[in-house]
């Protein structure tokens, strides 16, 4: 498989991988509401598969029996950014609050 990267071409900071489901963390700049700069990390999250031809590819849809997989690659990007690194997402943007709501 070759290595993720960006549609810029940066590489990510750090990649957890479980079979065919990685998360990896991204390292970005930006500026906070106060016109300051920041830096923020983000996580994406993709499975990798072969196509009709036996090339790799790599898509953000996950199936049903690769959730168990994104859980636990996605634990370990956030215990990478937290227990780590000490990094909270609050720094950059302490206006963020979670809210998780179910759509039917």
């Amino acid at each position: 498989m070759e290595k993720q990267k960006s549609d810029s071409g940066n590489m990510p900071e750090k990649k957890f991988s479980a079979g065919a489901i990685s998360a990896a963390i991204w390292k970005n700049k930006g500026k906070n509401k106060k016109g300051e700069a920041v830096e923020y990390k983000t996580v994406s999250i993709q499975r990798a598969y072969k196509n009709k031809n036996d090339e790799w590819q790599h898509t953000n849809s996950l199936r049903i029996g690769d959730l168990p997989r994104a859980v636990l690659v996605l634990n370990k990007a956030y215990e990478h950014l937290t227990l780590r690194e000490g990094y909270d997402s609050k720094e950059a943007y302490p206006e963020q609050e979670i809210e998780v709501e179910e759509i039917n």
